[in-house]
């Protein structure tokens, strides 16, 4: 799976831009697409507009991490793993009828229950997840994203930044070593990204995240690990206050 976003919908961290430059052979939207089209054969490649695009392939899949793609009322999930607590989370999610709702189903209902409903803080959504997950979402109303993986990494999963900053995430580290060069690193375990809130822990929610820097095996700085700063702490909004929809403050717009 893949996603490349413009800066606008998903800022890249400043920790993950190397100091010793992009250098990728590739850049742009379209170079990222093609390369990825080009190295997994019966690609899907999804073009957003001016937010970026997302492609996903089903080729070499893992059966105890099987990829996963839908899309519901233009809202676009990426999905690799698989949950474990299913059953209880189509009940909280209202989905309890639904025979065939899968993770991505489950994952895209749970933000449009954050999105429209609260009370929920994003942090919730993903901490209530049981398993090994890696997860892209992008609703094309709101221009959000919403992205995370499991408190372990059980999952291989990668971002980075390009030469023109855009955020490129993927499970393939080829493909985003050849569009960032060293301005790339694994995704932070247990964490998850949005649109206006960053990069933040779901299991620390309160703390900051520092970058470390990340050193190769050549001993060059590459984009930057990032872990919870046990010193720091943030300034916590109340989950209850989470307008619903129809607000122009919805949660998207707030973490």
């Amino acid at each position: 799976m893949l996603a490349v976003f413009n800066q606008t919908v998903a800022k890249s961290p400043e920790g993950l831009k190397s100091p010793e430059g992009h250098a990728g052979t590739v850049a742009g939207v379209g170079q990222v697409m093609q390369l990825f089209s080009s190295s997994h054969e019966g690609a899907v490649t999804v073009s957003l507009g001016s937010p970026g695009a997302i492609a996903y392939d089903s080729s070499n899949q893992n059966p105890f991490l099987p990829r996963l793609f839908g899309v519901v009322d233009d809202i676009f999930c990426l999905f690799q793993g698989n949950i474990e607590n299913i059953t209880s989370l189509k009940q909280q999610y209202g989905l309890s009828n639904n025979s065939t709702a899968n993770e991505v189903i489950i994952l895209i209902e749970a933000y449009r229950s954050l999105r429209d409903r609260g009370p929920y803080h994003p942090s919730n959504v993903a901490r209530d997840l049981i398993g090994k997950f890696s997860f892209i979402l992008f609703d094309t109303t709101r221009k959000a994203t919403f992205i995370a993986t499991d408190a372990d990494g059980s999952v291989p999963f990668f971002w980075g930044t390009d030469s023109e900053d855009h955020l490129i995430l993927s499970n393939d580290v080829e493909i985003v070593k050849k569009s960032c060069g060293k301005s790339f690193a694994p995704f932070p375990k247990g964490c998850y990204f949005t649109t206006n809130g960053g990069l933040k822990s779901f299991e620390h929610p309160s703390k900051e995240m520092k970058a470390m820097p990340r050193v190769d095996s050549q001993g060059q700085v590459c984009g930057a690990n990032y872990q919870v700063d046990t010193e720091t702490k943030k300034e916590t909004k109340r989950t209850s206050s989470i307008p619903r929809v129809g607000s122009a403050a919805d949660w998207s717009s707030s973490y």
